[in-house]
């Protein structure tokens, strides 16, 4: 049964259809031109903000960013606006944003999305999503997708025994299915039976032969009748970053053989009737449509011959992997993806009906594991920018008659640049600059003629710059002059804590300016963060074509904020940062919208200097104790002064109790 994929970014929703509207802020067609010529949807291009934002993001007529939590629903909210009234709450930047309105939304939307593909094929059974633990495991977030799935039974997945602490604990709606994966222990195994007593539909899935036993044993000795499944390892093989992880080398799961020996050993103590899932797992974020449709395809005749040989089946599991696309290019670039959600139920519903009915066996109750579909889009990191290190370029040093020939050299180069000989110059400008270097290190240049000439030459650089970002072809040599003349803009945000994926594995991530967007963002540069580490910068941005190394910006004003904004992080990021130079979790915020505007439902503060330094075992008390103790020596050998000392005793105390991160307004 082949599944018409539709090429558009249409999403449903209680069973409508939402065709993309575009932004809802365009400007108005005959909205005068600014001077610069820049528009809004200048920067909705420029950033793609339309494509990898909509229905939640887009940029309204005063160059903010503006989201709208319920979607086509109505109701949004300046970004801008919401940053300034939060740090009138005393809410210190850098923060995560999280907008409950717009979890409700995604999980909404993918239930609305296998309604409709149910309903289109008629397929005779029912779909029940899991949210997997580990793509954020913050309690409000938890506790809000546990809420906003009862209406659909929604359930949740833990890979671990704390995870499982945690679903246990806050998944009441009944029969919505509790998926135990990961790697177990005898304990682990009977905390999951023994919470079938309390009427929880926990499914412990069998990925590791020897868990086999384990169940068994701890069915007979707790007289409870368990419910596994089984995950197998496919020959279909993901694509992208996660490759790897998959297909019959991969790190969970069951061969076929495994699973025949599983069916046997159920079969002997009378417990195959316990076996009714199928488990499979092909990657996280799949590009590409045609992937998940070889692996629904294989997994789906093995159901239908598990249900053959005698098992109970009533479950499948298609595991995670639908994607979310990054960078707006709606392709099956890794960052992207080339289907959209209405296409992956499709897929699923009218394979699994097909095989089902071939087989004549009954059709399953689908489930799937969409963390990443869920959970990215409903938090935004805003942080700010502390200062900016541009590249030498300013007016040039003028040259006189009686300066060295080096120096007269370049000011001529920089005054002969054309649009008809900008490449010739720029070699001829290169070599001047080294000929000033090599003079300056055999001693016949003086500090200040090697400064003149190094100024003159960027001058050089930035002129040729200009014209060629003109040009629709730039020649091979000069390819490197843009990142050569960027700027580095330094943000109030731990790469390591807060994007650790951007550093670990490179994956890309919206970024651009809250506001500003309705002028010209002439400036170039990469994102360094607070650590002290090389590696602590973000240099690969989205971008239509492939990636690319250099994110447009406004020139930095000192003393007035410059917001950036890093999107569709709101899966692994939060809970996945290390504690690089002891940064910590930064503050989040949880926002709902309400008739009247918003609120502010909770504030979880970031991390202190004095916990984080818990973390590695440092007691703030003892610390105290260390420095008073340091300056009492000092003050008797008379090496500082009373006032002086408790000046950095109070300084040193305070700085304990206060965030991690810098406070611009203090500096």
């Amino acid at each position: 049964m082949g599944v018409e994929i539709v090429p558009t970014v249409e999403e449903t929703l209680n069973g409508a259809t939402l065709p993309y509207e575009g932004p809802a802020t365009n400007a108005p067609e005959n909205e005068p031109e600014s001077p610069s010529n820049w528009r809004i949807e200048d920067s909705e291009q420029l950033y793609r903000i339309t494509e990898w934002g909509h229905p939640y993001f887009a940029i309204d007529a005063a160059g903010h960013v503006i989201v709208s939590p319920k979607g086509d629903r109505g109701g949004s909210l300046d970004l801008y606006e919401l940053i300034e009234a939060l740090k009138q709450r005393d809410i210190d930047l850098p923060f995560v944003i999280r907008f409950s309105d717009i979890l409700a939304d995604r999980v909404e939307r993918l239930n609305a999305c296998f309604a409709q593909a149910i309903t289109r094929y008629n397929y005779p059974s029912t779909y029940q999503g899991v949210f997997p633990v580990k793509c954020n495991q913050h309690r409000q977030l938890v506790e809000d997708l546990v809420e906003f799935g009862q209406p659909f039974q929604f359930g949740l997945e833990a890979g671990s025994k704390p995870e499982l602490l945690i679903a246990l604990a806050l998944l009441k709606t009944p029969n919505c299915p509790l998926i135990c994966n990961g790697y177990k222990d005898r304990e682990y195994i009977e905390t999951a039976i023994l919470s079938r007593r309390l009427g929880k539909n926990t499914i412990v899935v069998l990925e590791q032969l020897e868990e086999v036993e384990l169940v068994i044993n701890a069915a007979r000795e707790l007289g409870v009748v368990p419910v596994v499944g089984v995950r197998a390892k496919l020959t279909s093989k993901g694509e992208g970053r996660w490759s790897t992880s998959t297909g019959e080398g991969a790190k969970f799961g069951l061969t076929i053989p495994e699973i025949v020996r599983v069916i046997q050993r159920l079969e002997e103590v009378d417990l195959l009737s316990s076996l009714q899932l199928l488990h499979f797992h092909i990657g996280s974020q799949i590009s590409s449509i045609g992937t998940i449709k070889d692996a629904i395809r294989e997994a789906s005749q093995i159901y239908v011959q598990l249900a053959k040989n005698g098992a109970q089946m009533c479950y499948l599991d298609v595991g995670g992997g639908l994607a979310i696309d990054y960078d707006g290019s709606k392709t099956n670039f890794h960052a992207s993806k080339n289907y959209n959600m209405q296409n992956y139920a499709n897929d699923i519903v009218a394979e699994v009906k097909e095989a089902c009915e071939q087989g004549q066996v009954d059709a399953p109750t689908l489930i799937s594991e969409s963390g990443r579909a869920i959970a990215s889009h409903q938090s935004v990191l805003v942080f700010d920018v502390l200062g900016v290190s541009e590249s030498p370029t300013g007016a040039p040093v003028t040259s006189e008659n009686n300066d060295h020939l080096i120096l007269r050299n370049l000011w001529e180069t920089y005054q002969a640049i054309q649009v008809e000989n900008y490449q010739e110059c720029y070699h001829d400008a290169i070599q001047f600059k080294e000929e000033a270097i090599s003079l300056f290190n055999f001693g016949y240049f003086t500090l200040a003629q090697r400064a003149q000439a190094e100024q003159l030459y960027w001058a050089c650089c930035e002129k040729i710059l200009q014209i060629i970002r003109t040009e629709d072809y730039v020649p091979d040599d000069l390819e490197d002059l843009e990142t050569s003349m960027a700027s580095t803009y330094y943000i109030n945000l731990s790469v390591f804590q807060s994007v650790p994926d951007s550093w670990a594995i490179e994956q890309l991530f919206p970024i651009m300016p809250l506001h500003r967007l309705d002028e010209n963002p002439t400036c170039r540069g990469t994102l360094a963060d607070l650590t002290c580490d090389s590696d602590g910068k973000i240099n690969k941005f989205i971008d239509l074509r492939d990636v690319k190394s250099l994110l447009e910006l406004h020139p930095w004003k000192p003393g007035e904020p410059y917001y950036l904004g890093l999107f569709l992080g709101g899966a692994y990021q939060e809970i996945m940062g290390s504690l690089h130079n002891l940064f910590g979790d930064t503050n989040a915020v949880h926002i709902s919208l309400t008739p009247k505007g918003y609120k502010v439902k909770q504030v979880v503060k970031g991390d202190t200097m004095a916990e984080v330094l818990g973390y590695v075992g440092h007691d703030r008390d003892d610390l105290i104790e260390s420095m008073r103790q340091q300056t009492e020596s000092a003050l008797e050998e008379g090496i500082i002064s009373l006032s002086e000392s408790q000046r950095l005793l109070n300084n040193y105390t305070q700085s304990l109790n206060r965030y991690t991160y810098l406070s611009v307004d203090s500096q």
